[in-house]
């Protein structure tokens, strides 16, 4: 429970995971027919130059500039001013793994959730990974690409992206309404 819901003052801002979809559309950064957050179809630039921290070249990790994770600002952000949506750590997201979702899901709500007990088996305690890290090949850092991992389990190449849930402007509009 949250210290200020306990209190019964009013609560104002909740960071969470985000889920899958919304993963993915921060991801695109709006370029909805790309593959990589950069925009482009190609894991490099015109110049040979990655453009992400990924596993390169048949497991040659020093080809992208780092053998694990590397600054935040060592690569370009993606059209959202996003860094590392592909790489460097891939991320978790709140949305519950089932190979067959995309068969069951809806199209107006694509969240599927399942807060997995104790005593579930192992295949009701993963959850939704995406991104690709240091440690992936360059299919893994692709928009579209997802994969899991089990939701009790710490690795060194997965991190996660807090996102805030928006309440709308704050204060005064400028007619001086509220």
């Amino acid at each position: 429970m949250h210290y200020r819901a306990s209190n019964y003052e009013s609560f104002v801002q909740d960071f969470r995971l985000p889920s899958e979809t919304e993963w993915e559309y921060s991801a695109r950064g709006g370029m909805d027919n790309n593959p990589y957050p950069w925009g482009g179809p190609y894991a490099r630039n015109s110049r040979g130059c990655f453009l992400g921290n990924f596993k390169p070249i048949r497991g040659r990790y020093m080809e992208d500039g780092g053998f694990n994770t590397v600054k935040v600002s060592s690569y370009h952000p993606n059209d959202y001013g996003l860094y590392c949506m592909a790489g460097n750590v891939a991320e978790w997201c709140r949305t519950a793994y089932d190979a067959s979702s995309y068969d069951f899901g809806h199209d107006m709500n694509t969240e599927y959730t399942y807060n997995a007990l104790d005593h579930d088996p192992p295949s009701m305690k993963r959850k939704v990974v995406r991104g690709g890290s240091w440690k992936d090949i360059g299919y893994y850092l692709q928009n579209g690409t997802r994969t899991y991992e089990y939701q009790d389990t710490a690795k060194s190449y997965i991190g996660f992206r807090s996102v805030m849930n928006y309440l709308g402007r704050g204060g005064q509009n400028k007619e001086g309404d509220f």
